[in-house]
Parts: C-alpha cells; sequence; structure tokens
C-alpha cells in the first residue's frame, strides 16, 4: 500500500534546549514534543506518571451521589447487581466493582448480557434479573448511557439505577417518551446518578478513561469515604484489571490511562490475583514482563473471545475466583473458545475479501453475509480498514435486521458519521473509532449509499492514504542499546502514544529474503555500520527491491533475543527508494 511519507522537526536550539532542561537524549526530546509535550514540566508528568498524578475521582459528575447510594446499600444490606458488558473493558471493569463491594461488605451479584440472546447494553432483561435476585440497586459499568427505557423500567419496578459509563450520551433529544434528565446539554437515563467524564467535556483530565478506570475511580472514591473500609492497598490491588481493560478498549494511553496502565503492568508480570496468573499460563506467558502490546495480543483475547462466542460471564467469574484449580480450569476453556473465535474469524473474512474483490468500494467499505458470526465481525473490520485504509461496516444478517461493527481510520469520526445516518438506523453507538449498529435488512443500501456520502464530504482524497510519520531522523550508528533504554521511558505503548517511529535515509540493502510467514530480512548498512532489520509481513516488496540502489527505511529499534542471546534489530515499517 502506498504511504506518504512524513518527518516531524522541531526548531534545534528548542530542542537542544528540552533536552537539557529536564534531562533526556535530543531524540527521546524530539519524540516528546511530537506528541505535544513540549515543556520541562509537561515532559516530568509524562514521564513519570503515577496514582498520584490522577484527578480527584469525585471531580467526576455523579460520584459523590454513587457514594452515597452505595452507604445506603451498605447500611441496609441490600443487595447490589453489577451490569457489566461483555468485551473485556467491560468484564475487568464488573471484576472490580463486584470485588470491592463485597470486601466492603455489600452482597454483590452480576450479570454479563450475552451478545447473541441480548445484544449490547443494559436491557430490560437486567432489570427482570434483578428483581428475581432481590436486588434494590443496579449499578452499570461500561454501558448504560442511552439506555432511557431500560432505566425507566427498573425505577418502575422500584430498582435504583447508577449508571457509570465512558461511551459518547446524545446531545440533544431524539425520543421524549421516556423520562430523562438533561446534562450540561446532554440527555441522560433518569437514575440515581449518573458517572461519565464526558458530561464534563473534552477539557476534563478523565474524559478518556475505559469503564475499567471509571470503576476503578469509584472504588478510590468509596476508599476516601472515612465510613467504607477500603485501604489504599486494597484499591492498588486493582491495577491489574484496570490495565487489562484498558488496553483492551483502545483508549488513548496518555494522561489518566497512560498512569493507570504503566502502573498496572507490574501486577500483570508478578500477578497476585489467580485469574491472572492462570490466564498467563494457558497463554505461554508465564515469567515474561507484561507490556502493552504483549497483553494486547495474547490475554486480552483470550478474555473477548468469551464474549464474542458464548458467556462472557466466566471471565467475571475467572477474576473473582480465589481457586487455582477453578481459574486454571476456566482459563483453559477461554484459550480454546479463542481458537474457535479465530477459526470463525477467518471463515468471515475470507467471504468478506471475497464481496470486496467482487463489488468494490467507494469511500467506505460496507460487506455483509448470512451465517457471518456476530462476535468476529468488529474484528474482521477491524482487518479490512486496516488493510484499505476505509471506515469499515461489517454486518451479520439476521432475518429482517443485521447487526453491524464498524472500525475506521484516524481522521474520521465514526460516532458523529453515524449520527448523520441516524433516520435509518434502529439503533448505534460507540466511540470515534469504532461502533456497533443495527438496522433493518432492507436499509442496507441506502444506509450504505447515506454513509458513503458522509465519507465523501468528510474527507479528501489524501486523508485515504496512510501517513507514516516519523518521529526522528538517525543515523544507524547512532541505533545503540543505550537509545533503546532512552526510549523505553516513553511506554506503554498503544493508541495515542504509539512506539516511536525512526528513519534513516540512503542505506545500502544487503542479503534481502523472505523467512517465516512471508517477513522480509535483510541487513542495512550506512557508512561502516550495518544492522539486521525485519519487515513482518513485508514479503510482498521484495520483487520491486533492487538491492544496487540505496533506500530509506522507516522503523522501530528493538532487542531481538534468539538462542539466549540478545542483539539489535530494526522492525521495519516502510521502505522507499533512497532520495
Amino acid at each position: 500500500m502506498h504511504r506518504r511519507w512524513f518527518i516531524r522537526r522541531t526548531n534545534p536550539e528548542y530542542l537542544a534546549y528540552l533536552s537539557r532542561a529536564v534531562p533526556v537524549p535530543p531524540v527521546v526530546a524530539q519524540i516528546l514534543i511530537n506528541r505535544g509535550i513540549k515543556t520541562a514540566a509537561d515532559v516530568c508528568s509524562f514521564l513519570n506518571p503515577g496514582v498520584t498524578s490522577l484527578s480527584d475521582p469525585y471531580d467526576l459528575p455523579g460520584m459523590a451521589a454513587s457514594v452515597e447510594r452505595i452507604k445506603v446499600a451498605l447500611a441496609r444490606n441490600q443487595r447490589v447487581l453489577i451490569h457489566g458488558d461483555y468485551d473485556a473493558d467491560g468484564l475487568t471493569a464488573t471484576a472490580i466493582m463486584v470485588l470491592a463491594l463485597r470486601e466492603i461488605g455489600i452482597d454483590a451479584d452480576y450479570f454479563i448480557p450475552n451478545r447473541l440472546i441480548h445484544g449490547y447494553g443494559f436491557n430490560p432483561p437486567a432489570v427482570d434479573f434483578a428483581k428475581k435476585i432481590g436486588a434494590d440497586l443496579i449499578i452499570t459499568v461500561d454501558c448504560g448511557i442511552t439506555s432511557f427505557d431500560t432505566a425507566d423500567c427498573a425505577k418502575k419496578k422500584g430498582i435504583d439505577v447508577i449508571i457509570t459509563d465512558h461511551h459518547e450520551p446524545l446531545r440533544q433529544p431524539e425520543d421524549t417518551s421516556h423520562t430523562s434528565q438533561v446534562e450540561g446539554g446532554f440527555l441522560i437515563p433518569s437514575a440515581v446518578a449518573v458517572v461519565n467524564p464526558k458530561l464534563s467535556g473534552p477539557e476534563s483530565q478523565s474524559s478518556t478513561l475505559a469503564g475499567s478506570g471509571i470503576a476503578f475511580k469509584m472504588v478510590q472514591a468509596l476508599a476516601m469515604d472515612g465510613d467504607v473500609s477500603l485501604s489504599p492497598d486494597d484499591v492498588l490491588s486493582f491495577l491489574d484489571l484496570v490495565a487489562c481493560g484498558t488496553i483492551a478498549d483502545v483508549v488513548t494511553l496518555t494522561g489518566e490511562n497512560r498512569a493507570l496502565v504503566r502502573e498496572g503492568l507490574p501486577y500483570i508480570t508478578n500477578p497476585h490475583r489467580t485469574g491472572i496468573r492462570a490466564l498467563k499460563e494457558v497463554s505461554g506467558l508465564q515469567g515474561r514482563e507484561m507490556k502493552a502490546g504483549l497483553l494486547a495480543f495474547t490475554i486480552v483475547p483470550r478474555m473477548n473471545a468469551a464474549g464474542r462466542m458464548g458467556d462472557a460471564g466466566e471471565v467475571v467469574r475467572l477474576f473473582v475466583s480465589s481457586s487455582d484449580e477453578e481459574a486454571l480450569s476456566i482459563a483453559e476453556g477461554l484459550d480454546r473458545i479463542n481458537k474457535e473465535r479465530q477459526r470463525r474469524e477467518e471463515e468471515v473474512y475470507q467471504e468478506a475479501l471475497l464481496q470486496l474483490h467482487r463489488e468494490g468500494y467507494d469511500r467506505a467499505i460496507v460487506l455483509y453475509g448470512e451465517g457471518w458470526h456476530p462476535g468476529v465481525i468488529g474484528i474482521v473490520a477491524s482487518r479490512i480498514a486496516e488493510e484499505c485504509y476505509r471506515p469499515v461496516f461489517v454486518f451479520a444478517v439476521e432475518g429482517d435486521t443485521v447487526k453491524g461493527s464498524a472500525r475506521s481510520i484516524p481522521c474520521f469520526d465514526m460516532y458523529r458519521g453515524l449520527s448523520r445516518c441516524r433516520d435509518t438506523l434502529i439503533a448505534y453507538g460507540g466511540h470515534a473509532q469504532a461502533a456497533g449498529l443495527k438496522l433493518r435488512a432492507h436499509d442496507l443500501p441506502l444506509f450504505k449509499e447515506r454513509i458513503n456520502s458522509v465519507v465523501r464530504e468528510s474527507l479528501q482524497d489524501e486523508d485515504l492514504i496512510p501517513a507514516l510519520e516519523i518521529d526522528a531522523e538517525v543515523n544507524l550508528q547512532g541505533i545503540t542499546s543505550s537509545l533503546i533504554r532512552d526510549l523505553s521511558m516513553l511506554e506503554p505503548f498503544g493508541f495515542g502514544n504509539p512506539e516511536p517511529l525512526l528513519g534513516s535515509r540512503n542505506l545500502a540493502v544487503l542479503n534481502p529474503r523472505i523467512v517465516g510467514n512471508n517477513h522480509m530480512k535483510m541487513r542495512l548498512r550506512q557508512g561502516a555500520f550495518s544492522i539486521d532489520a525485519i519487515g513482518f509481513d513485508m514479503g510482498g516488496l521484495l520483487e520491486s527491491l533492487d538491492p544496487s540502489s540505496p533506500v530509506d527505511a522507516a522503523f522501530t529499534p528493538m532487542i531481538n533475543v534468539w538462542n539466549g542471546n540478545q542483539y539489535l534489530q530494526l522492525g521495519l515499517k516502510g521502505l522507499r527508494p533512497g532520495r
């Protein structure tokens, strides 16, 4: 795929000043400036995140009222139902709340909707379940911000509701047949309290928190109340679950999320939680240092697989269990489910590709099929969006209705785009980069036409060409173990804080070849210095490579470990003819 290359540059005098003031190496200073971290104070804050740097949880709207209602439940010995979501963020948030409430003496149970039976979000079956078990209070996590009718249903049955969510609230009334409240220009369900950082606006320090992050803040708030017995160590013990949920939900790893993940990863490297130990064992990660990327590709898929394919409640049971035997049995089951998920995903992906090649596409890609498993269409949408660099919508047709998952590219706000097509939809919700939606099957052609029109109006041709944004230009001789240690100060890497991308010009290519599953390996030389390089899944470039001509390379430097030996290697992200 053709890419645009950009090399970030900064005034050399300011770069030298910041490098001395902190101090950090000039390359690190350049990367920080690229990410909007431009003062010595901001750099120190970024490089030293911690739980103590988090904002006051009571700054979140609805937090004080939530704590007071939980204290009433404790005083009156009331049963509380935690309503979660079936993805990893919602599951970890559920486990956090259940464990914390049980720790302070509340009888807490949980309800995780089944994707295939109940659909997404807070729906009336959960209220029926709460009534059945005698719960007086429902606390939602990672869902509920647009569940107006269900909140009304609970109210009519005498059950209080606290909603905690991080998804987008409605900005204006669309249906006033239900009871609702207006807060800060947003329409919110009628509840005892609604905790959602987006009600505070984008300037809020907590505005990008995942559902698990909000659950953690609620635990913090409870611990700050003198009437509740939660110690600081009790609060910190949930950081492993917060890190899992935050990484899984692909929220930006900056600000408070960066602090939560940075502090949480050591609790996963050296786990105190039975369920985390079991997941590491079935993933073959015993003794491994956990980094955000490794977690995202090993443990998180096993957590998400349950919700995609069946009963996600098993994941909560895993995290609340204190039995090694039970936890390992659940984790092994999740591992088997994940293998089945991979098989079904590949089937749908191949069918979607056939449809794509047969029908072509416009500014947006809309694909659909009968028999496509609803639990894997989101992953398929992600893969196609990455390959074609277009907003992608993949639908599973189920009779007269279709359920879809949408994935976007950085320059297109998916949620706002869907809001402009809402008259064609039964329901929708999500974020700027990912969303879920439902519509009538006969409206698919209309939706396809409308969403393509919206994308055409929103994006220019160049927006549909992916960009390689190179953080700094370096000489190969400057790629050292010391540099890699310096770059590690910027971890954890992920959405909003990607791995640093460096570039070098006019490199000689030595011994290019294909290794493994379509990976391209070579050595790159600049002057008298050469270094190993590998481009994963870049084997297709080998035929167009002229070893006699120099190339420019974009790469991430890394330490490769092979047969017990460590050596420097470049992880290639792009090659082009030297200029």
